[in-house]
């Protein structure tokens, strides 16, 4: 089984968290555009079924428009009971590395804002430590060249994501080399540097649940209280 066929796999099982009438937090990448797929199928009609969702990207609001969802501004809701996202590394507590497709701030926003965030990831995603996948950090333009020598500091290689840039009008370092032994502990050291926007670990807010996409099924993590 290919890697195509674990993400719509993993994105259908995904699709039984849904219910009528709520507004679902949606993610960006790969993986979510599997999901979109489903909901987007005229025979559940989940895209009248919703009452909206709330995007985390330009990209995900075109998807989220061509399908018939209701587009809801998360100022004017007082609780989002469901996130689902992909993730561009993940480890056993649940901990991820996002930010690959750019989005990393408003993802960041929504998950801390959902009740429930389920991430779902095909298992080539699934690693005992992260770091192997370059960290995005988002940064205020006017700072990128401050924030990386900063970074570089800790012994990370941050290289400026050119031609770039995020739906918020700032910059991404992905910063490569660092062994990610502690990742609540770099998230808060990382984010108090001025002028970070925010960093692509979702450690301090992991998802709740993990979705894992495998060739004999569906592996489920679930976060430890």
């Amino acid at each position: 089984m290919d890697q195509q066929q674990k993400k719509l796999r993993v994105a259908a099982a995904a699709m039984e968290f849904l219910s009528d009438g709520m507004v679902l937090g949606v993610g960006t990448g790969s993986t979510v555009n599997a999901l979109l797929d489903h909901i987007g199928q005229p025979e559940n009609n989940w895209a009248k079924r919703l009452h909206g969702a709330v995007s985390s990207s330009e990209q995900s609001t075109r998807r989220l428009r061509e399908l018939g969802v209701p587009l809801i501004d998360l100022n004017d809701i007082d609780q989002l009971d469901l996130y689902i996202d992909g993730a561009d590394e993940a480890n056993d507590r649940l901990e991820l590395v996002k930010g690959g497709g750019g989005a990393l701030t408003r993802e960041k926003i929504i998950a801390a804002t959902a009740t429930r965030f389920v991430c779902i990831i095909d298992e080539s995603k699934l690693v005992p430590r992260l770091g192997a996948f370059p960290l995005p950090v988002e940064v205020i333009p006017m700072a990128r060249h401050q924030v990386a020598q900063r970074i570089a500091q800790w012994g990370g290689h941050p290289v400026h994501r050119a031609g770039f840039v995020t739906d918020n009008g700032n910059h991404i370092l992905d910063v490569h080399g660092l062994a990610i032994d502690e990742p609540a502990e770099l998230e808060g050291e990382l984010n108090q540097i001025a002028g970070v926007v925010t960093v692509g670990l979702f450690a301090r807010r992991p998802a709740d649940l993990m979705l894992v996409g495998t060739d004999s099924g569906v592996r489920r993590l679930q976060r430890l209280a």
